[in-house]
């Protein structure tokens, strides 16, 4: 670090640079571990989750019920994209390209899964939106980066100096440089110094945002960055392959233990909906979780003998799922963000869900439960 470089925006901005290509790296090699996440059968996969985020009332609900058929191409986009964000941020390579697609990822996020969050504040999709844009408008700032290397690359191919940015205060200009008056600058003529700046210190190439047009310096860095880029997504790929091929070898590990398929009666005089399991399997004044392949998970409670109650187990905060334990039989609680809801009705108690669990029509028949 140059003296004082806590003052440019790639030293300040690397610790969250750090932690955002940790954190998209882990997240997208975690799903390319894991096969349930792309099999829509599975209860973990990106099909599963999404079902439960079209239950909630966010902006993009309707684009998720027609996005669902294709749920394993969008886990696979999903994870992928993932991946290529924390390479670009971890290497610093197109760093505003890869901070562009973070930003887009937790957008969607926002829109479909954390819209609902109460308070806004404490759903982390947002933060993740915004923890993006500084490195949108600073790129990698030199530091540890691939496209500073690059850039110095083509400076020096073309003989010119190092494009390094440093921290060299205007007083210091001024009193080295001496070449400001009245407040021109007589190093370079017709071009106003002090306090509009020093023309001295931008250099002989200007910037592209101040509006020159891109030179041979310029398409020299898009080649070699293209050729840096190739190499690092081809590392890239050999590494996710190899981590889903080892997800595939160990199994399914995240997904849970596989329930029968549902069935629906629809005899005449005989019990109709979709079959859940045994009564006697939710004891009286206690609640048990049904989890059905191809339905959402399922809460049944019997308050007193006789008397069943159901609710869908997705919470209306993120969409997790949504628990009962013997050590707090009056309760049901979601394991992601601690909301908190009652087993007789369902009912918001605490926590950061805007309203209670749905209620669904359950019945029993001769000893089965069937869900409307």
């Amino acid at each position: 670090m140059p003296p004082r470089g806590w003052l440019l925006s790639g030293w300040a901005l690397l610790p969250l640079r750090a932690f955002l290509a940790f954190a998209f790296l882990f997240a997208g090699l975690q799903k390319l571990a894991n096969p349930a996440f792309f099999d829509p059968a599975s209860r973990a996969s990106l099909h599963a989750q999404m079902v439960g985020y079209i239950s909630l009332s966010t902006p993009l609900r309707v684009l998720l019920q027609h996005l669902l058929p294709y749920s394993t191409t969008l886990a696979w986009v999903i994870a992928l994209g993932e991946v290529a964000v924390g390479i670009g941020m971890a290497l610093a390579l197109w760093t505003r390209v890869a901070a562009i697609g973070g930003l887009l990822l937790s957008l969607c996020l926002f829109l479909a899964v954390s819209f609902n969050d109460a308070p806004w504040y404490t759903g982390a999709d947002i933060v993740f939106l915004f923890a993006f844009v500084p490195f949108l408008v600073a790129g990698s700032g030199g530091v540890l980066s691939l496209d500073a290397w690059i850039a110095r690359r083509a400076a020096l191919e073309h003989r010119l100096d190092d494009p390094l940015m440093v921290v060299v205060p205007f007083a210091e200009v001024q009193r080295v440089c001496g070449f400001y008056k009245d407040p021109k600058c007589t190093a370079i003529r017709n071009r106003l110094c002090a306090p509009a700046g020093c023309p001295y210190l931008e250099g002989v190439r200007g910037s592209l945002p101040g509006g020159r047009k891109p030179d041979e310096i310029d398409r020299r860095t898009v080649v070699i960055g293209g050729i840096t880029a190739a190499a690092a997504a081809a590392a890239g790929l050999v590494v996710v392959g190899g981590v889903a091929g080892a997800g595939r070898l160990i199994g399914r590990s995240s997904d849970p233990a596989g329930s029968p398929p549902p069935t629906t009666g629809t005899g005449t005089g005989g019990p109709t909906g979709t079959a859940l399991g045994a009564a006697a399997d939710v004891p009286v004044g206690a609640a048990a979780s049904f989890n059905l392949a191809s339905a959402n998970p399922t809460l049944v409670a019997q308050p007193t003998k006789g008397q069943f109650v159901a609710y869908s187990a997705i919470c209306p905060h993120e969409a997790c799922t949504v628990g009962w334990s013997a050590s707090s039989p009056g309760i049901f609680t979601c394991p992601c963000h601690g909301s908190v809801f009652d087993v007789s009705n369902g009912a918001y108690i605490s926590g950061p869900a805007p309203s209670g669990l749905t209620t669904l029509s359950v019945t029993d028949s001769d000893g089965e439960l069937y869900i409307t």
